[in-house]
């Protein structure tokens, strides 16, 4: 007779900010360094080289190698856009309606970002202003096989659409052949203009430098694993890069009102993603926070992905009690998390003292899961305490900023005058006669 499965132990830290020693814990807590892998840096120098060089040919060779896809051209890895339409006519019913109600709300949130271009006229007459203009070319990454997220495309894709890029390439490898009927819905329901199943650091190298067949593109959006990251790390420069995200984060302020099943599972939303996510939650109640603890223990045996969140807990995971929720407001401001969850009465007033967080979700009923898929703002978010100087995924990372400038007559005098002064102490002869020549020579 089959032996029952014991139950999973789980060791979450448990801090108080009233500690002597709890700066240095937190700090240690919070401590993350994503340690570039010499040997994966080295893989990936070796692909980047390969595709600039060879193109077409290396591509072939590498989606023969990793993806186990033998193919005779590139062309034959890029999807029609009937295929994709037929993806997404083939879907259930109920998984359509989800993708289309989902995509019409990120759509009508980004629309609201849309940058318009503006100038003003001096009273000399002299016009200053800013143009917008979108990126021409986009890639957009999106992971393929067993990581298959069409929750990426849209909140990837929409927004570069709504900033009114031209192309949008995107690039999803196909394990073995394995396609995965959401994600290509999700391309049509965006709009894709064309898409390679292609992926790794080779798909990464072919929008950065083109091939005979994928275009070169402006900018690469979209997750990956490490071999990805480490290429977009490598490609910038040569192309614009959304970010090199981290581990998922989430942090939840409670006062201790909320049912503890919803936090402990708020709380493995995030730490299912990835052993090294990260979840904590700052309470002032230390009974609350014992219930959530109890919540955990008895809900982590149902989850599916258990192992990975109790890894995730255990490693990088706590429970913190704190004086009050101004102290639980500062402490977040301090780690600047990826996701905030405010649930609290009044969230409104608490977000109020947040400075530095991806996304604030406030109140009781608002799970971060809601932001992952169709609540509107965008997914993408900074994570690692970037969010200190980083803001979410956006229509303005899909536009360009370029400044106006026409200099009147008269305006060249007066602008003449100050710009000869400041060139002439910086040494630089030059710059003070072009402006000199306006106002000098020009009268």
């Amino acid at each position: 007779m089959a032996q029952p499965e014991s139950p999973l132990m789980i060791q979450i830290k448990r801090l108080s900010s009233a500690d002597t020693g709890f700066q240095v814990a937190l700090e240690k807590l919070l401590a993350f360094e994503d340690a570039h892998d010499t040997a994966v840096d080295a893989t990936v120098s070796d692909i980047l080289t390969n595709i600039k060089k060879r193109g077409d040919e290396a591509l072939l060779e590498y989606t023969r190698r990793f993806d186990h896809l033998d193919v005779s051209s590139v062309a034959e890895l890029e999807l029609s856009q009937s295929c994709l339409k037929q993806a997404l006519q083939s879907l259930p019913t109920d998984q359509r309606t989800a993708l289309e109600q989902a995509s019409g709300r990120i759509r009508a949130y980004h629309e609201k970002q849309l940058a318009q271009s503006w100038s003003y006229t001096e009273p000399d007459g002299t016009l200053l202003g800013q143009k917008i203009t979108p990126v021409n070319c986009v890639g957009l990454y999106v992971p393929g096989g067993k990581a298959s997220y069409p929750s990426s495309v849209l909140m990837n894709a929409i927004p570069a659409k709504v900033a009114g890029v031209s192309e949008l390439i995107m690039v999803s490898p196909a394990p073995a052949g394995r396609k995965n009927n959401l994600v290509l819905a999700a391309a049509a329901i965006c709009e894709v203009d064309r898409l390679f199943t292609i992926g790794g650091a080779q798909a990464v190298g072919a929008l950065a430098y083109g091939t005979e067949t994928v275009p070169r593109v402006d900018k690469i959006v979209g997750p990956g694993n490490e071999y990805v990251a480490a290429a977009k790390r490598r490609v910038f420069g040569v192309v614009g890069i959304d970010m090199v995200a981290g581990p998922s984060e989430i942090l939840v302020i409670c006062d201790g009102k909320t049912d503890p099943d919803w936090i402990a599972m708020d709380l493995f939303s995030q730490a299912e993603h990835d052993e090294l996510a990260q979840a904590i939650l700052l309470s002032p109640d230390a009974d609350f926070i014992d219930a959530v603890a109890n919540s955990i223990a008895r809900l982590l045996e149902t989850m599916p992905r258990k192992a990975v969140i109790r890894a995730s807990l255990e490693n990088r995971g706590a429970l913190i009690q704190v004086q009050d929720l101004d102290e639980a407001c500062a402490i977040a401001n301090h780690i600047a998390p990826e996701h905030l969850e405010l649930s609290v009465e009044h969230p409104q007033k608490w977000a109020e003292k947040i400075r530095h967080a991806g996304a604030i979700f406030l109140g009781r009923y608002t799970s971060e899961a809601l932001g992952d898929y169709c609540a509107g703002p965008n997914h993408v978010l900074p994570t690692s305490r970037t969010a200190r100087f980083s803001s979410p995924l956006g229509v303005y990372d899909f536009q360009k900023r370029t400044s106006l400038i026409q200099v009147s007559q008269q305006g060249a005098a007066k602008l003449g005058a100050i710009a000869s002064i400041l060139a002439h102490g910086e040494g630089l002869q030059a710059h003070a006669m072009s402006a000199e020549y306006r106002y000098k020579k020009g009268n």
